[in-house]
């Protein structure tokens, strides 16, 4: 095995620490994100879709539930449904000796005819569990004939997008702070579980929750999982909804009495009894299920069955209750994600090699948090598909694409630079050396033309070196002219304008030039403290620009001054012809141009015909107030 170079290593970094950058933006902006809650919707929306693509699970035999249907209100002639119908529903199910009954249904006043019956009733049976509501503002009186110990309240609490994944289990009694009141599921759960010997109790390792035996019910904090800062009062739990198109078995009221049903699938267990009419709104949101009646909803009554059959499958049958990890890990895993979706634009630059290497990554992400879920953690799946999406099959496949093409140009540049350099050598100092050689050999040459002949050698080896010197400049050292020759701005402004003087005046392509007999230029030295490469870039292309409109409109020019002169702090770049003048008033994009660098100078620029004859084009500027920054 052969290990990477220390130098192949620094290289990887570097490539890592420029090319890496956008994608570690987009993993801390999905972060932020995270922790503002802008992505709770999209985190329940994955929680409900990996609970309804698990496999289905037997049908729960320990909770039956009896709906009163439509066909039942019909049979019945009204609603709600009279006191003596549920008084003869009750007597008739404790014939079959159910553990207890749980009545999700409102009977806070008197539903004749039948009430006395219906008193009867609840004082007779202790396994009977009535409902309140407690919370405000739709407080709702329990049945007044039940004792505290067999009443239970059926509030629910809904998410921000008006679905419910969540259980409240137990809450302060809004009017008595000292009282704590049960849901109708633990309420269920603790009468059932008591004829198993089994308690509830506080639990051990968190002891703001309940436990039942060994088994802890997973307490809901303000940001468990994908939710933000949400109300965790009292002790609520996420809801692990039963899988499967059936998940617990349904009998109508007719069924019950007409005897329409095995008797034994009643038999020491939980009983619920609620509403299943469509034209009875009484319906809870959620996309956690499969097949339900009415898309996008289940029954209320069926809601408090799920929640009722986590807690005793959870004790009884160690089915998982849904848990998440501290943030901590939340975190980690999301960052771990986002620097998996930075490898991948890293690794896999072709469109569908990167397109392919998402789709895997994506499957695997998806399965592990199924299989996750499936042995009870919900762990962040939205923002790592986020990030993965984003990163992996754009941006940060991008950015390496960029980097390496850049440096691709970079190498292919210093390629031809060396090519050319090699060139220049073997056509210039070589032959200049071999030809020298040749004649000294033949002791043919004199020692003035030896002389002439070395100080040749010596010009060109100096001319390869001054461009192999231009050629490392950055792009912000340099400077290319329209004339094609390339600049340093670290060399002092006088020098600079000298060349770009020169080398504008040498230009073929501007007709007027060939016209000029008489050149004057003269340039003061500016101090370099007074001025930045940006500055020495911009007046260099002022210089440049002014001298070519010389060349280009400056019709019977014969003459032309370029001349910079410092007075006291203030110093004027002048460029004077002796042409036909402007013939427009028209600002055009040039003189624009050369306007907005006075301004970057804080400035003065002036451009106009002489009274004479010809064009002055002028800037001047204060040198103090444009002393560059360190």
């Amino acid at each position: 095995m052969v290990l990477p170079s220390r130098r192949k290593i620094r290289q990887e970094i570097n490539i890592w620490r420029q090319a890496a950058l956008p994608g570690i933006i987009v993993l801390f902006v999905v972060i932020i994100a995270r922790l503002t809650g802008l992505l709770q919707v999209f985190e329940w929306t994955a929680l409900d879709a990996l609970l309804r693509f698990r496999s289905a699970e037997p049908t729960d035999d320990k909770v039956v539930i009896i709906g009163i249907n439509e066909q039942d209100i019909r049979s019945i002639g009204r609603y709600p449904i009279p006191d003596n119908e549920i008084a003869s529903l009750i007597k008739k199910i404790q014939n079959y000796q159910p553990t207890v009954i749980g009545i999700d249904i409102v009977r806070d006043i008197p539903i004749q005819p039948g009430h006395e019956e219906l008193i009867k009733i609840f004082q007779q049976y202790k396994n009977i569990i009535g409902i309140e509501k407690v919370l405000p503002p739709d407080e709702i009186l329990p049945p007044p004939q039940l004792p505290p110990e067999q009443i239970a309240f059926s509030d629910i609490v809904a998410d921000k997008d008006g679905k419910y994944r969540r259980y409240l289990l137990w809450t302060k009694n809004p009017k008595n702070e000292n009282e704590g009141k049960y849901s109708l599921a633990l309420r269920l759960s603790q009468k059932y579980l008591s004829t198993k010997g089994i308690d509830i109790e506080n639990g051990k390792d968190d002891r703001e929750t309940i436990r039942f035996a060994n088994t802890e019910l997973p307490r809901f904090l303000s940001n468990s999982g994908g939710y933000v800062g949400e109300n965790d009062t009292g002790i609520k739990t996420l809801i692990n909804f039963h899988s499967g198109s059936q998940p617990f078995l349904l009998l109508s009221l007719n069924d019950i009495k007409t005897g329409n049903f095995n008797t034994k699938i009643i038999q020491e267990k939980i009983v619920l009894i609620g509403v299943t009419a469509i034209s009875i709104t009484d319906f809870v949101n959620t996309s956690a299920t499969v097949k339900p009646k009415i898309s996008g909803q289940i029954y209320g009554v069926e809601f408090q069955a799920h929640a009722t059959s986590q807690i005793i499958n959870a004790v009884l049958n160690n089915r998982p209750m849904l848990k998440v990890w501290s943030e901590r890990y939340e975190y980690l895993w999301i960052i771990f994600w986002g620097l998996i979706s930075i490898m991948i634009g890293r690794l896999t630059q072709a469109v569908w090699k990167n397109l392919l290497a998402v789709v895997v990554t994506v499957f695997c992400l998806s399965s592990i948090a199924y299989l996750l879920l499936l042995s009870g953690y919900w762990i962040p799946l939205a923002p790592s598909l986020l990030i993965l999406v984003i990163n992996g099959l754009g941006l940060s496949a991008f950015a390496f694409y960029e980097h390496d093409k850049a440096q691709k140009h970079k190498t292919d540049e210093r390629q031809y630079t060396i090519e050319y350099t090699f060139t220049v050598i073997h056509n210039g100092p070589l032959q200049t050396l071999a030809n020298t050689l040749r004649q000294i050999r033949t002791q043919d040459i004199p020692n003035e033309q030896l002389i002439l002949q070395l100080e040749k050698l010596n010009y060109e080896i100096r001319a390869i070196g001054e461009y192999l010197r231009l050629e490392t400049l950055t792009q912000d050292e340099s400077l290319r002219l329209g004339s094609g020759v390339k600049i340093d701005l670290k060399r002092p402004i006088h020098e600079l304008f000298y060349e770009v003087y020169t080398s504008t005046l040498a230009r073929n392509d501007l007709e007027y030039f060939n016209n000029i007999n008489i050149k004057v230029r003269t340039f003061d030295p500016i101090e370099d403290h007074y001025l930045s490469l940006e500055n020495k870039q911009e007046l260099c292309l002022f210089l440049e620009e002014a001298l070519c409109n010389v060349g280009k409109h400056a019709k019977g020019v014969k003459r032309i001054e370029a001349i910079g002169k410092q007075e006291h702090n203030l110093y004027t770049l002048m460029i004077k012809d002796n042409g036909c003048g402007l013939t427009s008033s028209y600002e055009n994009k040039s003189t624009k141009q050369l306007r907005n660098t006075a301004k970057n100078l804080g400035g003065y620029f002036k451009r106009e015909s002489l009274n004479s004859k010809g064009t002055i084009c002028e800037i001047s500027w204060n040198l103090g107030s444009n002393r560059k920054r360190n």
